[in-house]
């Protein structure tokens, strides 16, 4: 697949939607929506859909998230150019990609192999390139390049990953859906001391499921 015009002008359409519609005012998260590519992530039979804000299937029973979400999530995150990103859930690679194009030095976990393989070769295809990939387990997240100013977990927890706010840095924020499987609730963590956390609710949303180890 290639990314024409066509693809260019629903991106920018996508973009009004998230501007107007879902409330997305950072300019850098809007900015990158408009120039990653969704459609090359995922299978060429939704490729005519790429741009609504939808969820599809990708590889290991996993979704891309609806392009709102994405906004969302990065929004919260408060990214300035440079910061040190945890990525907990590489999946398909976009959520890897937004960031990037947003300026962040982005280090990625994927406890999927076909989704961890997947990714590589896509970003790689697309010349992005995190500083750091990793097929591992999310929960033990990356302490060995802790702390992070930010870390963004892609799948519903339900429970709070404890080691993951270990690697915050103090002043840092970490975005997270947490609760059962069938819906959790998008929490935002600032750590405003090496103990103390502030915590902020966003409404509800249905994630995949946050799992330990790694799958091959």
């Amino acid at each position: 697949m290639q990314d024409s015009f066509v693809h260019k002008g629903k991106r920018r359409n996508l973009v009004d939607y998230l501007r107007r519609s879902i409330g997305i005012c950072d300019e850098s998260v809007l900015a990158a929506i408009n120039e990653v590519p969704r459609h090359l992530f995922i299978e060429s039979i939704f490729e005519d859909y790429a741009y609504e804000d939808r969820a599809f299937p990708i590889a290991a029973h996993q979704t891309i998230s609806h392009p709102s979400t994405v906004a969302e999530q990065s929004e919260l995150l408060e990214i300035k150019e440079g910061e040190k990103v945890l990525e907990i859930g590489t999946g398909c690679g976009y959520q890897t990609a937004v960031l990037i194009a947003m300026k962040a030095l982005v280090y990625t976990v994927e406890r999927q192999k076909d989704l961890f393989d997947f990714s590589k070769k896509k970003l790689r295809e697309m010349n992005l390139y995190p500083k750091f990939q990793s097929f591992g387990d999310g929960f033990a997240g990356l302490p060995t390049f802790a702390p992070f100013d930010k870390i963004i977990v892609t799948c519903g927890a339900s429970v709070l990953p404890t080691e993951l706010l270990k690697q915050l840095k103090v002043s840092g924020k970490m975005v997270i859906p947490l609760g059962p499987t069938d819906q959790q609730v998008l929490y935002r963590f600032t750590k405003i001391s090496p103990t103390e956390f502030e915590k902020e609710e966003f409404g509800t949303y249905k994630f995949v499921p946050m799992l330990n180890n790694t799958n091959q």
